[in-house]
């Protein structure tokens, strides 16, 4: 794989931190919902974003996006 441009790494980064910031977000109001359809459909869409986050930290990973210099 080509190496990212800082655009690119910056835009997974942001695509990273919305996802997780809907994820604590679902997950905080999710026992609030009292109708079960509503409730099935939160449900879901927390399975949902788990999975986008956890595929974006397999990319990362895989692909060797961040290295260790890079983290501060």
């Amino acid at each position: 794989m080509r190496e990212l441009t800082q655009a690119e790494k910056l835009t997974l980064r942001e695509l990273l931190q919305m996802e997780t910031n809907a994820l604590t977000k679902a997950k905080a109001t999710q026992e609030m919902i009292g109708d079960e359809a509503l409730k099935k459909e939160a449900e879901s869409a927390i399975l949902a974003m788990e999975g986008r986050i956890k595929g974006m930290q397999q990319f990362i990973n895989e692909n060797n996006i961040i290295n260790s210099q890079e983290v501060h």
